[in-house]
């Protein structure tokens, strides 16, 4: 009984490993060229983002924060 379960429980792991190993290939394969960077844009990747970027934006929540940071 105690081997039965070891073995599954090695089984499964070797199972999972595996898959794991097959998934990150995966997504490597699929990343293919928008991990590479040309010289054109200086290693700066560039998007086609519609959104607005906002670093900060100044509310009352932030500045008692901040004055609580003091």
């Amino acid at each position: 009984m105690q081997e039965s379960r070891r073995n599954f429980a090695k089984k499964t792991a070797i199972v999972a490993a595996g898959a794991a190993a097959v998934a990150g290939t995966s997504v490597l394969a699929a990343a293919g060229n928008s991990s590479v960077q040309g010289d054109e844009n200086n290693g700066v990747v560039v998007g086609s983002s519609t959104k607005k970027e906002i670093l900060y934006k100044k509310t009352a929540t932030w500045e008692q924060y901040y004055k609580k940071a003091k």
